[in-house]
């Protein structure tokens, strides 16, 4: 099925990634509007990152995936996955909530980056366990050229790094800047957690 060019669009200071979920809480009246239609017609809705009033070029469509919590003044909490990467041409303001004429972009290369796996999967796997103390379960393991969306939407990174992700139209691209940012970022993760684990040994942690 074709996907629609002119879609709900909900602009936001994050970045959303294929393959990666968000939970999020609904509450100004435009999008609990907006929502409830998406939830009614099965729609996906694109997010896209805005901050200091200027709204970035391309995005990525969110599907909900389940409404985890409904609140008896209409606020919800959902939760939702990435799905595809979008041009954002022109910004439609005619109804309570904002609307895009969009157009999807996909990479320009269909290549996977030739390094092995291990050298980024390793390090990554590192970082899960020691961010969420639980190994990393890929579920989406069968699809290999949005790998570095999926490991990036599970880090820390900043929201400059993830829209050059989203910008990037070369998964090997994208795995380096994945594998550049990991390589700067684990030792300083290990070092915190060296300090956390002596700080639990004395009995002296922080106040």
């Amino acid at each position: 099925m074709a996907r629609p060019s002119r879609i709900p669009l909900f602009p936001l200071d994050t970045v959303l990634l294929p393959g990666m979920k968000m939970p999020l809480h609904i509450f100004e009246p435009r999008y609990k509007t907006m929502i409830s239609l998406c939830l009614r017609e099965h729609l996906e809705f694109g997010i896209i990152l805005a901050a200091s009033k200027a709204v970035a070029t391309l995005g990525c469509t969110a599907e909900i995936l389940e409404k985890v919590k409904d609140y008896s003044d209409g606020r919800m909490d959902i939760l939702t996955e990435g799905r595809a990467v979008f041009r954002l041409n022109e910004l439609i303001d005619e109804k309570e909530y904002y609307e895009g004429n969009v157009e999807y972009v996909g990479d320009e290369v269909a290549d996977v980056d030739p390094q092995p796996e291990a050298r980024l999967i390793e390090p990554f796997v590192k970082c899960v366990g020691l961010l969420y103390g639980r190994p990393w379960v890929d579920e989406h393991a069968s699809q290999p050229e949005t790998l570095s969306y999926r490991m990036a939407g599970l880090l820390p990174m900043e929201l400059d790094k993830r829209q050059a992700l989203l910008e990037m139209r070369s998964e090997t691209e994208r795995r380096k800047l994945v594998s550049q940012w990991i390589a700067e970022f684990l030792p300083k993760l290990l070092a915190q957690h060296r300090i956390r684990e002596r700080a639990a040994g004395n009995g002296h942690g922080p106040n």
